[in-house]
């Protein structure tokens, strides 16, 4: 049987395991306490069983501070496990601020403000020759998307309208992992094809809604904070042709209107019906 460990069983680590198990894998997963088909993180006893036993390993685990904590714990472990497949899932992040440039997985790292990030991306590519590194730009999926912020009131819409970013739903990103377990070690960039600015797609949200947008508010007028901040002080667009050409994976939500529609349609009418309506509701 094939078995995966997967440190960090955060939000797309979650989505992963459930589409590998329900084919028939075993996932254990690590966090700070244990639980169901979980494992503690600082139980190195029972993480090196774990480490030993598994076919495939995924960090998912951010950088702590300054360090990564897999590394810190387990990376002379990790360099002599038996497993056939390691991977790490990083951030667009690492590339920094590219004036709204492309980038793709042959650019420079380390510029941004993620400087952490990208210390333990460059970490993971040294451990083992066999290690695949996952780029994921702005995650969205089920209760994590434009359509709960515009619906709660936490949406903003901010005046910078040469802002552009990428993202990807949480089902693409495990696809794209998934392919990557017959795919060729290295990294690869996994975004929609269609980076374009924020503002966009927070007022599509509404839209499908039938709300009103929030207004255009300068980032004083919004009292973002320092993290949304930094946010906006990044600009690029995220090249996906590597994973496109290597893995053979193709995202199945290419822009944030294909993934907003699909995410509307299983979406509770608590929050459908959250304010009141208006007209003219845009669904192309």
């Amino acid at each position: 049987m094939s078995s995966l460990l997967i440190f960090g069983m955060g939000y797309t680590a979650s989505h992963l395991a459930c589409r590998l198990r329900s084919e028939g894998w075993r996932v254990t997963g690590t966090k700070r306490r244990a639980g169901h088909d979980t494992i503690q993180f600082e139980d190195a006893d029972a993480v090196k069983a774990a480490l030993a036993s598994a076919t495939h390993i995924l960090s998912s685990v951010p950088p702590f501070g300054t360090v990564d904590p897999v590394m810190v714990h387990y990376a002379d472990v990790l360099r002599s496990a038996p497993a056939l497949w390691i991977g790490y899932i990083s951030s667009t992040g690492v590339y920094g601020d590219a004036g709204g440039a492309w980038v793709d997985e042959s650019a420079p790292v380390g510029s941004g403000r993620r400087t952490a990030r990208a210390e333990a991306d460059l970490a993971w590519q040294a451990l083992r020759d066999d290690i695949r590194i996952f780029r994921l730009p702005g995650i969205y999926g089920p209760g994590r998307s434009a359509l709960e912020r515009v619906a709660e009131g936490k949406a903003h819409r901010i005046a910078l309208p040469d802002q552009v970013f990428s993202r990807v739903h949480v089902d693409d990103i495990v696809s794209g992992i998934i392919a990557g377990f017959d795919g060729p070690a290295g990294v690869y960039n996994l975004s929609d094809d269609a980076p374009c600015g924020q503002n966009a797609v927070i007022a599509y949200a509404a839209s499908l809604l039938g709300l009103a947008p929030p207004p255009i508010q300068t980032m004083d007028e919004a009292n973002l904070s320092p993290m949304a901040r930094g946010f906006y002080a990044e600009n690029r667009r995220v090249a996906n042709g590597k994973a496109k050409r290597l893995l053979g994976w193709t995202p199945a939500y290419p822009d944030y209107r294909t993934g907003l529609r699909a995410l509307k349609a299983i979406t509770s009418p608590v929050i459908v019906n959250a304010a009141p309506k208006i007209a003219n509701v845009d669904q192309r």
